[in-house]
């Protein structure tokens, strides 16, 4: 205890040992977020633009595309300097920053997602209540939840890892996480670690049960539907189906990886979904949605196959 401390600086050692691939593995990351920029800028613009667009299940999709580019400004520029950095330092501030960020990025990916689970539930199993249970107020609330509840939960998590008297300073990730941090820790860490690890199930497995509760309710619905109400309800299901499948199976690795030492082999396991969970998601959602719903491909031109298909529907 003696040499508990709290550190001006942390050091992330995974990009130790980097060296002259430093460059190629920076100008790749300064591509991949501008592919994530323009992809999910372009889902908001449309969105925003259209008034045709102006419904629940497009409203959250532009949330979904917000969400992306404040998880993404949480991650890329940080590590585009790292990259090009000799020592990998950050700041005690800004590593409690980035934590905030990634994990509010994070815990917002499932509440958004439930609320469109949601959306889809009502307008799929109760088509004529829709448009009075999904009201612009009742839109408005559901956001509001889906934003505050993740904000809530870090500013707990992060206050009390803040607090922690730290006996080191080195961090074997490319980012700032909780648990990376509180393994530094000179006092015994359950409390934090019983809390850390109730929020990050807590905020996996409901919003999932919930999800699934919903699909399996649409599925007995369109059961006993016409072919042709299938196929409309498939169309707007199955994009949110691959987005929720791919981004739950990640946050369950990196969670289940990061709280154990590793080996060199899980090592990079544990590196490739912390990273998968960050990247992926904010690349793969806009490029779904917007290959997928006519009525966003339609009117944007990074997904419109060709300057024909631009129109306005009549």
């Amino acid at each position: 205890m003696e040499n508990a401390t709290l550190p001006a600086h942390f050091y992330l050692t995974l990009f130790s040992g980097v060296g002259p691939l430093r460059y190629p593995f920076f100008l790749l990351t300064v591509a991949v977020y501008f592919v994530v920029l323009l992809f999910n800028f372009s889902i908001i613009l449309v969105i925003i633009r259209e008034k045709s667009l102006h419904a629940p299940m497009y409203i959250f999709i532009c949330c979904l595309s917000f969400n992306s580019l404040y998880g993404s400004a949480g991650l890329f520029p940080r590590l585009s300097v790292d990259l090009l950095s000799e020592s990998h330092a950050i700041s005690h501030a800004a590593c409690f920053t980035q934590i905030f960020i990634i994990y509010t990025y994070a815990i917002c990916e499932l509440t958004i997602l439930s609320i469109m689970a949601y959306d889809r539930y009502v307008a799929i199993c109760h088509p004529l209540r829709y448009h009075s249970v999904m009201t612009p107020r009742t839109t408005s609330w559901l956001i509001a939840a889906a934003l505050l509840w993740p904000l809530l939960c870090m500013a707990v998590v992060t206050f009390l890892t803040a607090r922690l008297p730290l006996c080191g300073t080195q961090i074997t990730r490319i980012y700032c996480a909780t648990w990376a941090v509180a393994r530094l820790s000179c006092v015994p860490t359950s409390s934090n670690s019983i809390l850390g690890l109730f929020i990050a199930t807590t905020n996996l497995v409901l919003p999932s049960a919930f999800i699934l509760y919903t699909y399996v309710r649409i599925l007995i619905v369109c059961r006993r539907s016409s072919p042709e109400f299938r196929g409309k309800a498939l169309q707007t299901c199955l994009p949110h189906i691959v987005t929720f499948v791919n981004y739950v199976t990640a946050s369950f690795c990196d969670i289940v990886l990061s709280r154990h030492e590793l080996d060199r082999v899980l090592n990079v396991l544990a590196f490739i979904f912390s990273l998968e969970f960050l990247v992926i998601p904010p690349i793969l959602n806009p490029l779904i949605y917007g290959l997928t719903l006519p009525e966003i491909r339609k009117k944007n031109m990074i997904f419109s196959p060709s300057p024909d298909s631009i129109s306005t529907p009549t």
